[in-house]
């Protein structure tokens, strides 16, 4: 992997009165090892798995075996006369205890609110019925094979088009349909209708993107314990949300939210997989609270890959209207979201965020997208990384690069002409996205001139081809207003506090958590910053629903730096302001008088410029702890808490272009280069930037080329159950020449100027490769409507072009 120096964007210049200022070696905008980093490489890391001192039970998740059946026998007698078995509960003991647990992102027209802990009906095989606990996980396993069950066979209905058919099986009969919901972005449908029928030339493609897995390298695990002589429940959880996580367990194990406590040790990665509360979750914190005991369990593999939620698993019909000069008069779309046996709490959130995000970067005179969300007996859906974003850009360019095919124009030529340029700014698309700063077209350009040389060969048995796409990535979610009016029960502010101990030192506290992805880094860089004080001094605290702000989205969607960044930010100013002014009393002169110079790495120093007088950050910490010299009698504590509810969201973009090998013999795809033009506004650490691009490029990879999370499509029972069928990007799926470059262009609705970089690389990378395929094989450019492109599925359109041998 190679990055690119940073080159100046078209508003690098823009001056903010709260963007970060970065002097020569100021904390913003360098490139520091992560502040876990050590520890997690000399072995010391603390994960949930790590907690258990030995004391721990340990929980085995009973599930059902079918993907549609009802319960008519749960035997667990001889499983509890085993002596082994600490406790077994069974569905009628979880009903007894416990209420459903709430959704939150819901559509139009959702009936479903609430998601069952003790289900009688199983909807997807693993669907848990049922929990046994032991002192060992070993012996849970085997007490758990003693629980005798009986299923009636229901008839399961896989994937959108057999729910959607007439006569099907019903998932949720009481509902009298296989639709969960519906909803409309954009244009109304006549409007856009009557676009395309003026329109010179009109695309249709039925476009698709698989379900995929989350593959964590740390699956979902929890440690819970109950205290009976205080009442409380705490729990070390992998979890993204440790507040909303506390909110479900509280009202589903019927106790107040204040007798819970979560706490995320170190998280081995979540990709939107922990975004929410799990019933399994939920019913190993009953077995704590019902034995008073601790009790531990981990997900396996087999479990992560058929039990967890899953992410994707859209089809879509959509066109694009262009007119004699290739401009676009219309776009539309009709979006169906799989929603697995049950509408999860962000269940229908990505299928409405593509429609929202589908006209990316172009101008249009008319565009909008409708979803229909569908039950299914497959694993519900929920959060993945690049969540509905992904599959807008699929949906985008594969009909742009088809539109330009069928036109006979160059693609490049093609999205020039509708590209908003950066004069347009602020723009406001037909589904109501006001894109704040930026230069498209000059990304784009990027991408394209480097594969400009790229090898195109369109004869013998390996072809060669290239493209480049652009992309939006919405991030900063999210404005509270914008949640409540888009029928989601969650808010989207964000606080955060700082806290200069006695002894000088600096603790923050904010409601996101580090997964990986270098946050308490980034945060501790941009308080570092703001008070002008070595980064060595700062310390931050995360993931403690006991200490750490309330955050109801947390680390997901782009947003850590963004938002809670945000809030740092101005408690950053506030904080400076305070103690420039206590240092100004302590040296008998006016604040304007001081300034803050670092002496070494450690030891901040006050300068009095009239009389040279100086006094230690230290110093000046301690004599304010003791309520001397503060110019108002009313604050004491040097604490600084800021709530942060962004005015609007903020869009980072970026052009992606790839160089691929198609082999026509056996259909395997190389992707031979790859390049990434990223403008994330002002980077607090480019290095971490860069390790987020390049990771998500290859999980992008994924979803191109390997991954599909697989059912029978007879009994709905899954197919990839390991490792060894559900494929993961391998060294050889990513190319080694890995380009990165970035420009900064500050954004204008948070402080700083700060824009997410955590979901936008792999936003376009499914589709540039498809594109860079259909340039090397056009022969089979119009069949490549679905993803990934496994050897198999290309070997499939090339011998039905006659051009794969046998």
């Amino acid at each position: 992997m190679t990055a690119a120096p940073a080159g100046p964007g078209p508003d690098d210049t823009t001056a903010r009165p709260d963007a970060p200022q970065q002097p020569a070696g100021g904390p913003i905008g360098r490139s520091v090892p992560r502040l876990h980093d050590d520890r997690l490489l000399r072995g010391q890391g603390r994960f949930t798995d790590d907690i258990d001192d030995g004391t721990a039970l340990h929980a085995v998740v009973l599930r059902g075996p079918v993907a549609h059946g009802r319960l008519t026998r749960f035997d667990a007698g001889a499983a509890r006369a085993d002596g082994r078995a600490v406790l077994v509960l069974g569905p009628d003991e979880i009903a007894r205890h416990t209420r459903p647990l709430p959704t939150v992102w819901r559509i139009r027209g959702q009936r479903q609110d609430t998601i069952e802990l003790a289900p009688r009906t199983v909807r997807y095989a693993g669907q848990p019925v049922g929990l046994v606990v032991a002192a060992g996980r070993a012996e849970a396993e085997d007490v758990a094979e003693l629980v005798e069950t009986g299923y009636e066979p229901l008839p399961a209905v896989v994937g959108t088009d057999a729910a959607l058919a007439d006569g099907a099986p019903l998932v949720h009969p009481e509902y009298g349909g296989n639709t969960a919901g519906s909803a409309r972005f954009g244009d109304p449908e006549d409007e856009v209708e009557r676009a395309l029928a003026g329109a010179a030339h009109v695309v249709t493609r039925e476009l698709g993107v698989q379900r995929v897995a989350y593959t964590s390298l740390e699956t979902r695990a929890l440690l819970a314990e109950w205290t009976p002589g205080t009442e409380q429940l705490t729990v070390w959880a992998g979890t993204q949300v440790p507040h909303p996580f506390r909110y479900g367990l509280a009202r589903a194990l019927r106790l107040r939210v204040d007798q819970v406590r979560v706490a995320v040790p170190d998280l081995g990665g979540a990709f939107g997989g922990k975004t929410v509360l799990h019933a399994d979750e939920t019913l190993v914190c009953l077995a704590a609270r019902l034995l008073g005991r601790r009790v531990a369990w981990t997900e396996d593999r087999a479990e992560a890959l058929t039990a967890s939620y899953q992410g994707r698993g859209m089809s879509a019909t959509a066109r694009l209207g262009l007119d004699a000069d290739g401009r676009f008069v219309a776009l539309d779309a009709h979006i169906t979201g799989d929603v697995g046996a049950f509408v999860s709490q962000a269940g229908t959130g990505p299928f409405q965020v593509a429609a929202q995000a589908i006209e990316g970067p172009y101008r249009f005179g008319r565009a909008g997208a409708s979803v229909r969300a569908v039950w299914t007996n497959a694993v519900p859906t929920g959060a993945y990384r690049g969540y509905g974003m992904q599959e807008a850009c699929w949906i985008r360019e594969r009909l742009v690069a088809e539109a330009a095919r069928e036109l006979g124009l160059p693609a490049a030529e093609l999205r020039r002409r509708n590209l908003i340029g950066p004069e347009e700014l602020p723009y406001t698309t037909r589904t109501f996205s006001t894109y704040d700063t930026g230069d498209y077209p000059r990304a784009l350009h990027s991408a394209e001139q480097a594969v400009a040389d790229a090898p195109r060969v369109r004869e013998g048995r390996i072809r060669r081809g290239a493209a480049a796409v652009p992309s939006i990535e919405v991030t900063g979610y999210g404005p509270t207003s914008l949640l409540e009016a888009a029928g989601m029960e969650a808010g989207g502010w964000e606080s955060g506090r700082i806290r200069v101990n006695e002894d000088g030192t600096v603790t923050v506290f904010a409601g996101v958590v580090a997964m990986g992805q270098g946050i308490e880094t980034a945060l501790a860089q941009i308080v570092a910053d703001r008070l002008g004080v070595p980064l060595g001094l700062v310390a931050v605290r995360l993931g403690d629903t006991d200490t750490t702000p309330r955050s109801e989205f947390s680390s997901q969607a782009s947003r850590s730096v963004v938002v809670a960044g945000g809030a740092l930010m101005r408690a950053g100013a506030r904080m400076r302001e305070r103690m420039h002014a206590l240092a100004a009393s302590l040296l008998e002169t006016s604040a304007e008088d001081v300034r803050l110079d670092v002496e070494g790495e450690d030891e901040p120093v006050f300068r009095a410029a009239k009389t040279s007088r100086t006094a230690t950050w230290a110093q000046v910490a301690h004599r304010g702890w003791l309520g001397w010299g503060r110019p108002d009698p009313d604050r004491i504590v040097l604490e600084e808490t800021v709530d942060f509810d962004p005015p609007g969201l903020t869009y980072a973009y970026a052009a992606h272009a790839a160089a691929v090998a198609v082999d026509l013999d056996t259909g395997q795809i190389t992707v031979e280069g790859y390049w990434a033009f990223s403008d994330s506004g002002p980077l607090v650490n480019p290095m971490i930037a860069e390790g987020q691009i390049a990771g998500a490029v290859a999980q992008g990879l994924g979803i191109a080329l390997t991954e599909e999370a697989a059912l029978d499509p007879s009994t709905g029972l899954p197919l990839t159950t390991s490792l060894r069928d559900y494929e993961l990007p391998a060294p050889a799926t990513v190319p080694t020449a890995l380009h990165l470059s970035h420009t900064s262009t500050p954004g204008t609705v948070v402080p700083g100027g700060f824009k997410g970089v955590g979901e936008g690389g792999m936003l376009p990378a499914p589709v540039v490769v498809a594109n860079a395929v259909a340039d090397a094989v056009p022969e089979i450019a119009r069949r490549l409507e679905r993803t990934p492109l496994s050897p198999y599925r290309v070997w499939t359109m090339l011998r039905d072009a006659g051009l794969a041998t046998g």
